[in-house]
Parts: structure tokens; sequence; C-alpha cells
């Protein structure tokens, strides 16, 4: 079987060959195979992708917003992370507290007009800046509801208690490790209609096997060019950190994709990409003396040996 990032190319182009035109909730327009699965061994080196450059801070902090149960775009801006800010931006320019010229559309019709993505950039900074310097504004229109964080440490059951389904797994490993219920769920039906984006990546499972800590991740719709390389990146590290607290070895992140699409106005790139020749994927260096998950932050990571292809751009569809 085709591993690591052989496997994630070989999607690229199956899907370039192969791919079914479908429309979508944005009206981009994407290219889409059902059903896939990518492999990578854990132990070869972390897979973080070498034919384009992927910028690790932004995923490390993601993750840890994640593990944090956070939900607020707060403490990503903090750590200069802006990979969420569309959604809440589109909550502040769709409000009555909003006075600024029409953002409407935003998302697409910043990437064709000139001057409009002039005032796009100017309020997205002033949103930006109202998020870190006014907690009221931030608690109002930074907060993206009921997304991955608070289904990870907080879903809601119906007689109003909470789980906290990512410190329940870990103590499942510790205690259980032949148990086939490590799992967590972000799909959570009841809140859905409360959340910005209900969440792509939807459920994980981990197996222990010969003293090693493998996940498996479920993924239901898959960006393949922007998104993919980032939940690779993302559960890898996520596997990385609960081997270490359950003192284990990694052994091999497993991700299934249900629509893996390919945007259309992703095409070139995915092409420019596809031409470029693999290279050595780099190690992942964290501090070991923290024991806890819980208790990592940003500066307790580093990528060693890193060498990719140059970073290519893309416009992401809302």
């Amino acid at each position: 079987m085709i591993q690591g990032e052989q496997a994630y190319l070989e999607l690229c182009q199956l899907v370039l060959d192969k791919g079914f035109k479908k429309g979508d909730r944005t009206g981009t327009g994407t290219y889409s195979i059902f059903g896939h699965q990518m492999r990578f061994d854990l132990s070869e080196g972390f897979p973080l992708l070498t034919t384009k450059k992927v910028n690790f801070r932004l995923i490390a902090s993601e993750l840890l917003w994640f593990i944090k149960g956070d939900t607020n775009i707060k403490y990503l801006l903090e750590n200069n992370n802006n990979i969420w800010n569309e959604w809440a931006f589109e909550k502040w320019v769709a409000s009555d507290d909003y006075e600024g010229p029409d953002m409407t559309d935003f998302g697409r019709r910043s990437l064709q007009d000139e001057a409009f993505n002039q005032k796009y950039i100017e309020q997205m900074g002033n949103f930006k800046d109202k998020i870190l310097n006014d907690n009221a504004f931030a608690e109002k229109y930074g907060d993206l509801g009921f997304v991955y964080g608070k289904q990870w440490r907080h879903w809601q059951t119906k007689n109003g208690e909470t789980i906290d389904q990512l410190k329940d797994v870990i103590e499942s490993i510790k205690n259980t490790p032949d148990s086939r219920r490590h799992i967590v769920s972000a799909w959570n039906p009841e809140d859905i209609p409360f959340m910005a984006l209900p969440p792509c990546h939807t459920l994980f499972q981990f197996y222990v096997a010969d003293g090693k800590l493998s996940c498996q991740l479920y993924q239901r719709s898959a960006d393949i060019f922007l998104g993919v390389p980032f939940n690779i990146a993302s559960y890898a590290l996520l596997t990385h950190l609960i081997a270490h607290e359950c003192g284990l070895d990694v052994g091999e992140f497993v991700h299934t994709l249900g629509d893996a699409h390919i945007y259309s106005n992703h095409m070139e790139q995915v092409k420019m990409q596809l031409s470029r020749e693999k290279r050595e994927l780099p190690k992942l260096k964290f501090n070991t003396e923290k024991e806890s998950i819980f208790d990592f932050e940003l500066s307790d990571f580093e990528i060693l040996d890193y060498n990719p292809h140059p970073a290519i751009k893309a416009p992401i569809a809302v």
C-alpha cells in the first residue's frame, strides 16, 4: 500500500483524473470522489508535506485551541493565526452593529475586485483589532459557537451535564488499551445549527497495539489542497502528544475521507504541486517534560529539518 506524502499526491492525481464535477455550498464548485483512505507511518517522520510549505505554527496553535476547549478566535489571533477569521467576520458584517461598507459575498468578491479587496482588508483589520482589544466585542463576535473545542471538551448532555471526551479517551487508553471505544466525536446533530461551520473532521478513534498508538480520522468533507495537509499534520501531532502522555510510541495515522474534493479555483495550484519532487520528511520535537496534553503551549513544539518547496497560495472557500 502506498503511504505518506505519495498517498496524498496520488489522491490529488486521482481527483484530477476521475473527480466528478459538483456544485457546493460556497458556490465555487468542486471536483470530487467519495470514499478514500491514506495511511501515514508516524515513525518515518512527521507528515508535514514537502511538495509545498505548510505552516506548522498555524496547525499547532489551532490544535491547542481545540484541546483547550476554546471556541473564540481571540486565542488564535493572539498567536497570529487567522485561519478561522472569515466565519467570525461574516457574523459581524451581517449584524446591526456593523456600520462599514457593504461586505456582502466578501469571500468571492475580494478575489476579483481590487477596490473591494482594499475595503475588505481594512474592515478585517478593524475587526481583528476589536477582537484583540475589546473583550465585550470579542465575546459577541469572536465566538464561533459549538465548534470542535466545545464538542471535544464540553459535550452537552440532555440532562445538562457535560462530557470531556478528550480527557475520557486518554484515561481509556491508559486503563483499557485494548478497548474498541477510544472515540471522540465532533458531530453533534443537536448543535449543528449553533456552529459557524459544521465539523469537517467528524470522528477519530485510537488503537493500541505492540506498544504503539495509532489514530484513524473520519473526515466527511475534505478540501484536498488547503485543508487536508493541515488535517494530516494536526492529527499526527495529536497522536504524538497523547502517545507521550500514555507512555506509548506512535504508530500510524489513518485518514479516511468522505467527500474528497479539489475546488475548481485550486486546479492549477494542485497541478503545480504535483510537478514537484517529494523531499525527506521533517522531525517533530516537543517538550517531553510536559506530562499532560493539556499543559502544552505553542513554544513547546519545534519542527526540525523541514526543507519544503515554496508555499502555493490559493483562495479559501467560505
